[in-house]
């Protein structure tokens, strides 16, 4: 019989998929079940920091206006999971079509995320989303690949 962290891990990656999965079909509703209430990201977009559910799920809403097709790669997935937190690293990539018809290979970016059991759910309290930041230009750098 597996021990819980281990069905703990198993059961947050299956939380990462359904991001993945969401990311593809457009899903809003689905996206929205992975994340807390009170989340809070920093992602790419300004401002600094989304703060709640409602603006995570606008900034989804803003990379689905541009896309006409939207595919989403997760590498090298590492997670620690303990009791009622746990948090995980990764590179994501999101690539497609453009509402243009331009198809577009996307850009590879870090990602944290940082994870709270509700009840029997792990779902997502904080997430960044970042490229590394070129010091003499002050330009991200967009151009890496794992």
């Amino acid at each position: 019989m597996p021990a819980q962290r281990e069905i703990d891990e198993a059961e947050i990656r299956q939380v990462v998929d359904r991001i993945v999965e969401g990311i593809r079909a457009k899903d809003l509703k689905a996206l929205e079940q992975v994340y807390a209430e009170d989340v809070v990201s920093f992602d790419v977009e300004p401002p600094l920091q989304h703060v709640g559910i409602a603006a995570k799920l606008k900034n989804w809403t803003n990379v689905f206006t541009f896309f006409e097709e939207v595919s989403y790669e997760v590498r090298d997935l590492a997670l620690t999971v303990g009791e009622d937190v746990a948090f995980g690293h990764c590179f994501g990539r999101l690539s497609g079509t453009l509402k243009n018809g331009t198809a577009t290979s996307g850009i590879w970016v870090r990602a944290t995320f940082c994870f709270r059991k509700a009840g029997d759910d792990w779902l997502i309290a904080h997430d960044q989303v970042s490229v590394p930041l070129d010091m003499a230009s002050g330009k991200g750098v967009t151009d890496l690949e794992p």
